[in-house]
């Protein structure tokens, strides 16, 4: 029973089709055919209820291919009833002699003269008037496809819309016009089933007459009555529910987009003028005053159409009323909350609330939030989770929670990084698309967007979906929207680490040291070495990426070198020196490390132009010599970039703190290692020599 069901609804226009073509040959019972006219006509004002109610023309997208269908159904009823006619005495089932008898009243003039002016009214007035908008209406939209198309793409180039809500109008657009182009079409059917309701009539009546006059043995006045209320209720059979779909296609080709039905838009619309009955109401008063017009009946139209336009008048003063009203509540609601507000903020310390600063913030443009909404799906803050524990291992420092919130103000697809409060980077992002990175082996191009890559700033292209296996097959390295923000994010804690390391955060890692190792916290800190002391050399370690995770080595040696503690550049190198194992791992490659070294003459000349203060030393290189310098390290840098990537320049203990201080100003990130620095079971290869 199930299975038959499920086969039914599945293939239910299927069997409907093909039993409305078989009506054109099969003989029905006059029984079934009283069964499927009452199912046209249901059906006709199912169509037509339907189109009021639509709020635009795409709701019902289907009326095209119901118009055929309905128009098949009705031919095949009509040919079943003339046949029925001419071989049952002119009977075609009770509702097909219901209509003629109604219709005609038992005069058969005044019957045909109704059933004349039906079809007229049906194929001149209504048929025409629809055929003609659908007509106008397809050429309208397709003319207006190019402009509807520029503006979407304005739209999404401005970031007022996504990719999402662009392929969607572009998707809309299409289908009106397909809809439309459709509907000119199909308007012909019914123009065609009127022509046919009239021959069909014309056959009905001559046929039934030769019937009834050479084979029945009829009388001409029992023929005429007979074969004219049969020929009569057979059109109006057909013409009446021809007449709905008519209307229904009027109204669904006249339909502009709203935001309602088309009952509720009249009645708004109709009622919102009250001097408009009003007026109308006094001319029927008027009317009502002229010699031999029905006075009573004007008199009462009148006087109902003035109350109600006195009725609208006083709805809509009490509508304003009740909406000034709310306006006023709404502003003492927010004078309220202004005031409450006032008062919270009186207490100092609310006040003091507002100064915190957030380590780490992250903002985002609406068509991004999913990606960080764990409700929508997204997994950017699972990404991040997974990064602070890579980080952690790594550099010995765990970072703060990143607070992340939505921005209204800013590009839909774009994202800010803050540190402490200020933007430090941003980025957009197309959801939907991969970025595309060529690595080398690129075969072809492939249509794109091109962008930067927001992490390292190199050339790129955004992927659309369905352009993804066309990139990967030519070549190009694809990653996905959560990825590029996350890379981008893990980039800028990292070069900003030593921002985010406080005085906090360093006693939370001494309390987990102490866990282990108590001897060495409690004999170092804080009587040895303060806690300030050593925050600033563990910024100074992750500012030069250089990882913190062994502590102990670093309270040792500090503790070691406490007659330099006035000097932190100094005694950062003797630091750095006991960590060179860890140093030759972060920066070597295969057990090998490719350095661009400086020649004797240009490290004895930054020798020589170091001078010593009460608060430190420092390099005091004549500015010809810094430009010489700086350019030649460009040179060098330009001629292995295609080999080593991430440069790393080598110099002598002495000379490294001076030199990197003066890199710094011009080429910011620049790894600057010492000879000490390096363990000695790594191999040096240097790729390049500056010199002045």
């Amino acid at each position: 029973m199930n299975f038959l069901k499920n086969v039914l609804s599945k293939n239910f226009v299927t069997v409907f089709v093909v039993l409305a073509i078989f009506l054109i040959v099969i003989p029905l019972p006059t029984w079934l055919l009283d069964l499927m006219f009452a199912i046209n006509i249901a059906l006709s004002v199912y169509i037509l209820i339907t189109t009021i109610y639509i709020k635009e023309s795409l709701e019902f997208s289907i009326f095209p291919s119901l118009l055929l269908i309905t128009t098949v159904f009705r031919l095949g009823l009509n040919i079943s009833s003339t046949r029925s006619i001419l071989q049952n005495k002119g009977y075609a089932g009770q509702i097909v002699q219901a209509f003629g008898t109604f219709v005609m009243g038992g005069n058969a003039v005044v019957g045909f003269i109704v059933f004349v002016l039906i079809t007229v009214v049906q194929m001149v007035v209504i048929t025409k008037g629809a055929e003609r908008v659908a007509e106008v209406t397809a050429r309208f939209t397709l003319d207006a496809m190019p402009g509807k198309q520029m503006s979407i793409d304005a739209d999404l180039n401005q970031g007022a819309i996504d990719d999402k809500e662009a392929s969607r109008r572009r998707e809309k657009i299409q289908r009106e016009s397909d809809f439309f182009g459709a509907m000119d079409g199909a308007a012909k059917f019914v123009k065609g089933d009127a022509t046919f309701s009239i021959v069909a009539a014309i056959v009905n009546l001559l046929g039934g007459a030769i019937m009834g006059l050479a084979f029945e043995g009829m009388d001409f006045t029992t023929v005429l009555t007979t074969y004219s209320i049969a020929t009569v209720g057979d059109g109006l059979c057909s013409q009446i529910p021809s007449l709905l779909i008519s209307v229904a296609m009027g109204m669904i080709v006249t339909r502009a987009a709203s935001e309602e039905s088309l009952n509720t838009d009249v009645l708004s619309q109709f009622t919102s003028q009250p001097r408009v009955p009003m007026i109308a109401g006094g001319v029927m008063f008027v009317m009502g005053l002229i010699p031999g017009f029905p006075t009573l009946t004007l008199f009462i139209l009148g006087a109902a159409l003035i109350a109600l336009g006195i009725g609208l008048g006083r709805s809509m003063k009490t509508a304003a009323a009740e909406a000034a009203h709310d306006e006023n509540v709404r502003e003492m609601e927010e004078n309220q909350d202004a005031i409450s507000e006032m008062e919270y903020y009186k207490d100092i310390d609310n006040v003091y609330k507002l100064l915190n600063v957030e380590p780490i913030e992250m903002e985002f443009g609406y068509s991004l939030i999913p990606l960080a909404d764990e409700a929508s799906g997204g997994t950017f803050i699972e990404r991040v989770v997974i990064f602070r524990k890579q980080f952690a291992m790594d550099m010995g420092m765990v970072f703060p929670s990143i607070r992340m919130r939505d921005n209204q103000h800013i590009n839909p697809n774009k994202y800010i990084i803050k540190i402490k409060g200020e933007t430090v980077a941003d980025g957009e992002i197309l959801m939907d698309h991969y970025l595309a990175l060529d690595n080398g082996n690129v075969t072809r191009e492939v249509d794109g967007i091109d962008t930067i890559e927001p992490a390292f700033n190199i050339p790129a292209k955004w992927i659309s979906e369905e352009n993804k296996l066309k990139a990967e097959i030519a070549g190009y390295t694809l990653i996905d929207p959560t990825s590029v923000m996350i890379t981008h994010l893990s980039e800028v804690i990292k070069v900003h680490a030593y921002e985010l390391l406080n005085r906090q955060d360093v006693k939370t890692m001494l309390d987990k040291l102490k866990e282990t190792n108590p001897s060495i916290v409690e004999d170092i800190v804080p009587s040895v070495v303060p806690i300030a002391f050593l925050q600033k050399e563990l910024c100074l370690l992750l500012k030069e990426n250089v990882p913190i995770r062994d502590l102990s080595t670093i309270l040792e040696t500090l503790a070691d070198n406490q007659h330099n503690m006035k000097d932190l550049d100094i005694i950062n190198e003797y630091v750095r020196q006991a960590l060179k194992r860890t140093i030759t791992r972060r920066f070597s490659d295969g057990g090998q490390i490719r350095v661009i070294t400086l020649d004797t003459e240009t490290e004895n000349k930054i020798v020589a132009s170091v001078k010593k203060s009460e608060q430190g030393s420092y390099l005091a290189m004549d500015p010809q010599s810094i430009q010489a310098l700086i350019g030649s390290l460009n040179a060098q840098i330009e001629k292995i970039k295609d080999v080593v990537p991430s440069p790393i320049v080598l110099t002598s203990p002495i000379v490294r703190i001076y030199f990197k201080k003066l890199v710094d100003q011009f080429i910011p990130g620049m790894t600057v290692l010492s000879f000490n620095e390096i363990d000695n079971s790594v191999q040096i290869q240097a790729v390049g020599n500056v010199s002045i």
